[in-house]
C-alpha cells in the first residue's frame, strides 16, 4: 500500500470515527465518567498502535519507528496542555455536560490548523535548511521554560484573547443550553445573533492549541520532515484529548512531574535538532531516551509523596477540583 493510499485511509477513519462520535455515541450531552473516559482512551490509543503496525507492514521499520516516537512526543505534550484546558473550563465556569462539546469542536478546529502549520514547517525546512537551528533553540527554551515557569493566577476568562472576541462579537451573558450562538435583542431594540460563553470558551481552547503547537510542531519535525508521518502522529494523538481530559482528575497525581520529563524531552530533541548536520541519532535511540525520560518522570510522580507545599501539587489539586465542578 503507498503512502497516499494509506493518507487516504488515515483520512477515511477519522473523519467516519468523528462522525460517529458526535452523531451517536455522544450525540446527547453528557458528562463523561471516568470507566467510559478511560475506555475511550484505551481505544484511541490501540488505534494509532495498529495504525503504526500498518504503516510497518507497508513503509517498513524506520517509518514505524518515527511515526511511534512522533505519537508518544505529540501525546506527552498535549497530555501537559490539559492542565490548561482545566483551568479554562474554570474560569468559564463550563459545565461538565457541555465541555466534550468544546473539546469536539476544538479538535476539529487543531486538524485544520495543525495541517496548515506542518505544511508550512516543511515547506519552510526544505528551502531555509537553517531553520533547523531556530527549531532547534526554540525547543531547547521551550524545554528550560517548561521546567523553570511558575504557576501564576492568570484567568483565561479576562485574557488578551478573551477580550479580543468580546471586542468584535456581541456575547451573552449567560449559557443557552449546547448553543455557541443565539439569535437575542439587542440593546437597541432590534434582533442580533450573539456568541455565547461556550463560543467564547471555543476561541480560548482553539488558540491556546495553536500557542502549544509551537513546542509540538517543531518537535515532531526534529523527529522527521515526512508530512505524512508528522501529521498522522499529531492527528491521533490529538484524537484521543478528550478521553485523556475526562480521565485526568483521577490520575492527576501521575502527572505532577510530567513538565521536568518533559522539559528533559524538549532539550533533547532541540540538542538533537541541532546536532543533526553533524551527528546521526538514529530513531530508535531517541524512542528510547523519550520513553525512559518520560517513564521516570511517572515513577517520579507515583514514589514520591505529594507535599501540600509543593506549588505543583498544588496544581494538581486544584485542576482536579476544577473537573469534579
Amino acid at each position: 500500500m503507498s503512502q497516499n493510499l494509506l493518507f487516504f485511509v488515515f483520512g477515511i477513519i477519522v473523519i467516519g470515527l468523528l462522525a460517529l462520535d458526535l452523531g451517536l455515541f455522544h450525540k446527547r450531552d453528557r458528562e463523561i465518567k471516568f470507566r467510559e473516559a478511560l475506555v475511550w482512551t484505551f481505544f484511541w490509543v490501540a488505534l494509532a498502535l495498529a495504525f503504526n503496525g500498518v504503516i510497518f507492514l507497508n513503509l517498513g521499520r524506520d517509518a514505524a519507528l518515527t511515526f511511534l516516537t512522533g505519537y508518544i512526543v505529540e501525546l506527552s505534550l498535549s497530555v501537559d496542555n490539559l492542565f490548561v484546558f482545566l483551568l479554562i473550563f474554570s474560569a468559564f465556569r463550563i459545565p461538565p455536560r457541555l465541555q466534550h462539546r468544546v473539546l469536539f469542536w476544538g479538535i476539529l478546529g487543531a486538524l485544520v490548523m495543525r495541517a496548515i502549520c506542518i505544511g508550512a514547517g516543511v515547506a519552510a525546512l526544505e528551502k531555509f535548511t537553517w531553520l533547523t537551528y531556530v527549531f532547534g533553540l526554540i525547543l531547547i527554551y521551550g524545554g528550560i521554560k517548561a521546567a523553570t515557569d511558575k504557576e501564576d493566577d492568570f484567568d483565561p476568562a479576562q485574557g488578551a484573547v478573551a477580550r479580543f472576541f468580546r471586542k468584535i462579537l456581541p456575547v451573552t451573558h449567560q449559557f443557552h443550553g449546547d448553543h455557541f450562538f443565539v439569535h437575542e435583542k439587542g440593546p437597541r431594540g432590534g434582533m442580533r445573533w450573539a456568541a455565547t460563553p461556550l463560543f467564547l470558551t471555543l476561541m480560548v481552547v482553539e488558540v491556546s492549541d495553536l500557542i502549544f503547537a509551537v513546542d509540538s510542531i517543531p518537535a515532531v519535525l526534529a523527529i522527521t520532515t515526512d508530512p505524512f508521518l508528522v501529521y498522522t502522529s499529531n492527528i491521533f494523538a490529538i484524537l484521543g484529548l478528550r478521553s485523556i481530559y475526562f480521565a485526568l482528575a483521577k490520575v492527576v497525581d501521575l502527572f505532577r512531574f510530567l513538565k521536568y520529563g518533559l522539559s528533559v524531552v524538549l532539550v533533547f530533541i532541540g540538542v538533537k535538532i541541532l546536532l543533526s548536520h553533524h551527528v546521526h541519532i538514529p530513531v530508535s535511540i531517541s524512542l528510547g531516551v523519550i520513553v525512559a525520560t518520560l517513564a521516570l518522570s511517572m515513577a517520579a510522580s507515583i514514589l514520591i509523596k505529594p507535599t501540600t507545599e509543593n506549588p505543583d501539587d498544588i496544581r494538581a489539586e486544584d485542576s482536579a477540583r476544577v473537573h469534579k465542578g
